[in-house]
């Protein structure tokens, strides 16, 4: 028997990480994935000037509101930079991962597309990367086949 697909986002409280958690979230959901909500530990939270429980239970409400269960829901904090954590999930997962991170995160430099996570993702992750636009798109639909019917 293979281990059940691992979805692994990176979430720092920014609006484009709350974006890519709800697309993660919903997409973990339908396939019965489980979802393991990344956060890089940096200077602030060392410096205890973020409080991580608040991004945490943002991170679980998001996640049960998409219909994620309780059991296939996992809370990961590695210190580091975000790309290299999230790399690492990747690398020691057990079963098939899908990396997911918003356009820009909370360190945004204007005029940017992309941020330095998602861009370093792109060129070293271990594993496929979905970088979710900004906006409503976030959100995954249920899916309908041709004659209308919802999907089995």
């Amino acid at each position: 028997m293979t281990a059940p697909m691992q979805i692994v986002v990176g979430y720092d409280g920014s609006p484009d990480s709350e974006d890519a958690l709800r697309w993660a979230a919903s997409v973990a959901a339908e396939l019965g994935a489980t979802l393991c909500v990344a956060h890089a530990v940096g200077l602030l939270e060392h410096a205890h000037l973020v409080p991580l429980s608040a991004h945490e239970e943002r991170a679980r409400s998001v996640a049960a509101h998409a219909g994620v269960d309780a059991a296939a829901f996992e809370w990961c904090v590695l210190d580091g930079e975000p790309a290299s954590v999230l790399c690492r999930l990747a690398e020691g997962a057990d079963g098939p991962v899908l990396l997911v991170v918003g356009t820009r995160g909370a360190g945004e430099h204007p005029g940017a597309v992309l941020g330095s996570t998602s861009l370093a993702l792109a060129e070293r992750a271990p594993a496929p990367v979905v970088v979710v636009p900004r906006g409503p798109s976030a959100e995954i639909r249920p899916r309908r086949v041709p004659d209308g019917s919802p999907r089995a």
